[in-house]
């Protein structure tokens, strides 16, 4: 899954990454090293611009709510458990499918956290004891420094309860597609620690390479079959993790030393 993850890029760094075109100064986004649902996140995203006369696709950088709310919700109360969909089955979910069709993104970050549970708390939940285990988070990353590309769907949602002039009656959301978690050795791993994504967490966010950046955000793709191939994982041996501090677990803790490699896991964590 994705429930964390760490964003500090600015604006004019990824507009340049993504060849963007269009993005407005007021829409500017502080660093944030903690990304938590329902905050606002940098979406890369084809499509015309408002009222404008030229009716193409233009790339553009938005600023977009983290947590899906479907058009056709009542209300946005359930976007913050809308954060997920499942590449598997994405293109069959109502509150997923029509924003697969032609509403994709891509969302950039530097990487996301995972949370692994110590071998103690493990061995305690075996013996039927009731403590909350005490879970290590890991960053996960391109090994290269890269941008991670996470791909990702949009949705415009209409809050009835105001009127059209107002700067809130029209929502934005998106939502991270994720996938299963790589079983292949990670191109670095901690010396004590998972070797794999997949020994951290069953899932992770679908990381889409380059190359498959302009076939995702072209709005003119709307075949099913055709926008499935697009959801295969990036080749193996790409990424790496490493154990940070569990103040990342809080979500009012953010800033940079949140990326802080330690050693190895925090005491009481073992992996």
């Amino acid at each position: 899954m994705c429930g964390r993850y760490a964003a500090s890029r600015r604006p004019e760094d990824l507009a340049g990454i993504f060849e963007v075109e269009k993005w407005e100064p007021e829409e500017v986004l502080e660093p944030d090293y903690n990304v938590a649902p329902t905050k606002e996140v940098y979406a890369v995203l084809d499509r015309p611009v408002k009222d404008a006369d030229d009716k193409r696709p233009v790339r553009q950088l938005r600023k977009l709510r983290w947590g899906l709310v479907p058009s056709w919700a009542k209300t946005p109360e359930g976007g913050a458990r809308m954060i997920n969909a499942r590449a598997e089955t994405v293109h069959e979910k109502p509150s997923y499918r029509g924003a697969f069709a032609g509403r994709r993104c891509v969302l950039p970050a530097d990487g996301y956290y995972e949370w692994v549970t110590g071998a103690q708390e493990r061995d305690l939940e075996v013996e039927g004891r009731r403590k909350r285990p005490r879970k290590q988070p890991y960053f996960v990353l391109p090994a290269d420094g890269s941008v991670f590309a996470m791909a990702g769907l949009y949705e415009f949602w209409r809050d009835r309860t105001l009127p059209d002039d107002h700067p809130q009656a029209w929502w934005v959301t998106c939502s991270v597609i994720t996938t299963e978690a790589e079983t292949s050795p990670l191109a670095v791993a901690p010396a004590d620690g998972p070797h794999a994504l997949a020994d951290i967490h069953p899932r992770m966010p679908l990381m889409l390479t380059p190359d498959r950046w302009d076939a995702w955000l072209d709005p003119a793709r709307t075949d099913v079959e055709d926008l499935r191939s697009l959801l295969e994982p990036p080749p193996a041996g790409l990424m790496r993790a490493y154990p940070v501090s569990t103040t990342v677990s809080n979500v009012r803790n953010n800033g940079a030393e949140l990326l802080k490699e330690l050693e190895g896991p925090e005491e009481g964590t073992l992996f």
